[in-house]
């Protein structure tokens, strides 16, 4: 900070003032990531971040894990910032996501709608803290990306333009019924050609249905994780000249200023 003021302004500035400055917004951290929170959130998003952070001598990535929630204004607000050290066993990500849901239990929350949360190994699973959360995958990235691609891998090009028009109204349909409608026609259409097509969906439907519960401004909502991939986009966007930090409290700082500029600027996330 001292060499950015300098460079800049050609302002010089004393250690103790760097000290106090930091220091407020360190009680300003603590004070926002304690605060009370709503007992009900219709959406909330969860991903996490990573970034450089030395520690012992040495730089490691470290994972921020966010959590992202739609109130019932409508309004997005940034809920949770954790760090923590990445951690080479999928379980213990697992067990980490429980104590942040835990924690925004502690802090009022006592039901979420819809957890929408990217479908990778290791997300979070929020019916693990509230039983009644509809857990959802984000279907972007579940069919378009993983079940489309893996469909197609079946198929030569010639038919490929019709079994993806196919596909489409299996996971476009208005509802469940009329998604199974047509993935029956799906299967008796193709089966023939591509068995292992209809076979492969089949075994993901759990993952897919919940989806078809909600109205359609409801899967505008939820069709994507986009919301929080941006707010992500945008703490790299600025972290991105940051080749490492000093130690997890001065990340912390500085993400949380990120986040408090975005929103009050352009209410980016």
């Amino acid at each position: 900070m001292q060499e950015n003021l300098k460079e800049i302004y050609n302002v010089d500035v004393s250690p103790e003032l760097i000290s106090r400055v930091t220091d407020e917004v360190k009680g300003l951290v603590e004070e926002w990531r304690n605060k009370p929170l709503e007992s009900f959130y219709p959406v909330m998003f969860f991903d996490a971040l990573r970034t450089n952070i030395r520690e012992e001598g040495h730089v490691v990535k470290k994972s921020v894990y966010l959590a992202l929630a739609i109130g019932l204004d409508g309004q997005k607000e940034v809920l949770g910032l954790v760090d923590r050290a990445k951690r080479r066993f999928v379980g213990l990500q697992s067990a980490f996501w429980m104590g942040i849901l835990n924690e925004l239990k502690n802090r009022g929350v006592k039901d979420i709608l819809i957890a929408a949360v990217d479908g990778l190994t290791g997300s979070p699973d929020a019916n693990t803290v509230f039983p009644k959360t509809e857990v959802q995958l984000c279907i972007q990235t579940l069919v378009r990306v993983h079940m489309i691609r893996s469909s197609l891998k079946y198929v030569p090009y010639k038919d490929r333009k019709a079994v993806t028009a196919d596909l489409k109204e299996i996971y476009l349909a208005p509802s469940e019924d009329t998604a199974l409608s047509a993935l029956d026609r799906f299967s008796e259409k193709w089966d023939k050609k591509y068995s292992m097509i209809s076979m492969s969906w089949q075994n993901r439907w759990n993952e897919i249905i919940p989806f078809m519960k909600f109205s359609p401004e409801i899967r505008k909502a939820i069709y994507t994780t986009n919301a929080i991939e941006s707010l992500n986009y945008t703490l790299q966007r600025n972290l991105k000249t940051r080749l490492s930090f000093p130690n997890n409290e001065s990340a912390m700082k500085l993400i949380f200023m990120i986040l408090q500029r975005a929103k009050k600027v352009d209410n980016a996330y």
